[in-house]
């Protein structure tokens, strides 16, 4: 099955297509250009948009910007091109091009997302040398170091949720606008103020 696959919910976007398993070409950029980067990975498989059986699209959490652009990409492909999509997580992604680690995302405001909660770095349960990949853990390398963590240096690519693992994750495809972002928090725009 032909998929395409990406996730725009960090700093970084991610994007792969994907042939039964075999990797056909991976690209990294911002979320900005997703859809070149979609362009260009089909040219370079020799592939055209009407051959895709699949999209697999990163849900979060991360970016309130960037989850959304990526859900509304992956819904105006599914829709343009009668596709069905898979909804998969980010935390999820980064933990499978890391086995054992545990994913950690930069939330902004001083807080992480790690799998089911977000929280303030410090209040993180470090696990003396395990290791910690992702956004956040290189935001936040000095706290989780000093309480016995490990982390890859800054450019290692287990830092991102790469687009290749999206697609090896996807179990559940169908219509697009079933996928549901996965927030964890609230926004701002939804939070009540004083």
């Amino acid at each position: 099955m032909l998929t395409l696959a990406f996730d725009t919910a960090t700093g970084v976007a991610t994007s792969a297509l994907v042939d039964d398993g075999e990797v056909l070409g991976e690209r990294t950029s911002r979320a900005v250009t997703l859809l070149e980067d979609v362009d260009a990975l089909l040219r370079q498989a020799g592939a055209q948009t009407r051959e895709l059986e699949a999209l697999a699209v990163g849900i979060g959490p991360g970016s309130f910007t960037g989850v959304r652009i990526g859900l509304s990409t992956a819904r105006g492909l599914a829709l343009g091109l009668g596709v069905p999509v898979a909804g998969v997580s980010t935390l999820a992604a980064l933990a499978a091009g890391a086995p054992g680690a545990l994913p950690v995302i930069d939330a902004r405001r001083r807080e992480v997302f790690v799998p089911g909660q977000v929280l303030a770095p410090a209040d993180l349960a470090v696990e003396p040398g395990r290791l910690y990949v992702g956004s956040g853990a290189v935001r936040y390398r000095d706290v989780l170091e000093a309480k016995g963590g490990s982390v890859p240096a800054d450019g290692d690519e287990r830092h991102l949720p790469r687009a290749r693992f999206h697609a090896g994750l996807a179990r559940e495809f169908g219509p697009a606008e079933a996928v549901e972002p996965l927030y964890v928090r609230l926004p701002d725009a939804d939070k009540t103020r004083p």
